[in-house]
């Protein structure tokens, strides 16, 4: 009879950490699912005016602002790895909308991230300007928390900024659809992504809420 109960549970256990192990890579990957129909769709087309490169912007600097406020105050691995395949995912959407505007594209001036111009932040014409944005974001993320790691407002604060920058991650993809006056080239999908962010920003702000109490 024993025997009978322990094989039982031992299942039990079993079932229960398959179902943990799903539930961790749809977290890991839910949020990128969206961008597959999106990349396919400009990969068909090679038209890129539907999809707002901005909001890769956001995410990128969301995500990396993340993995740092994950060295500051640890929290679940999943949702690290979920910053890191996010990351990636922004960056091959970004290279495939540089080849493609480089193909589609008349003008022969070139504009680059070292051009420092403000007035063509993020219409670069290589992809290795996006990379070198994110290294030089990465790095001053990277000494500023190396610098004030062990204060608690300054590594609550990173999360607050991650957060911020998916609260308005709609904006960007707003503003081309307006300037477009179409949706022609959007995927109904980022909708959804759109829906998750704002769950993920209120679930955060409480979980953020609750840190600072017991912080102070």
């Amino acid at each position: 009879m024993d025997i009978e109960v322990g094989i039982q549970e031992e299942g039990m256990e079993g079932s229960l950490t398959l179902l943990s192990w799903l539930a961790s890579c749809v977290m890991v990957f839910g949020g990128t699912l969206p961008y597959v129909p999106q990349y396919q769709e400009i990969q068909r087309s090679s038209i890129t005016e539907g999809f707002s490169t901005r909001v890769c912007l956001l995410l990128l600097i969301a995500n990396i602002l993340r993995i740092f406020f994950w060295i500051g105050k640890q929290f679940e691995l999943t949702l690290l790895l979920q910053s890191v395949v996010m990351i990636i995912t922004m960056l091959a959407m970004l290279h495939l909308c540089c080849n493609i505007q480089h193909t589609n594209r008349v003008s022969t001036k070139q504009r680059h991230f070292t051009d420092l111009n403000l007035r063509y932040f993020w219409s670069w014409s290589a992809f290795e300007d996006y990379l070198l944005f994110c290294f030089a974001f990465t790095v001053l993320c990277a000494f500023l928390t190396l610098l004030l790691l062990d204060s608690v407002l300054f590594v609550e604060g990173l999360g607050s900024l991650a957060m911020l920058f998916d609260a308005i991650l709609g904006v960007p993809q707003l503003l081309q659809n307006f300037h477009n006056h179409s949706t022609h080239g959007m995927r109904c999908y980022l909708l959804l992504l759109l829906l998750e962010a704002q769950c993920h920003v209120a679930y955060r702000r409480q979980a953020t809420r609750e840190r600072l109490i017991e912080a102070w």
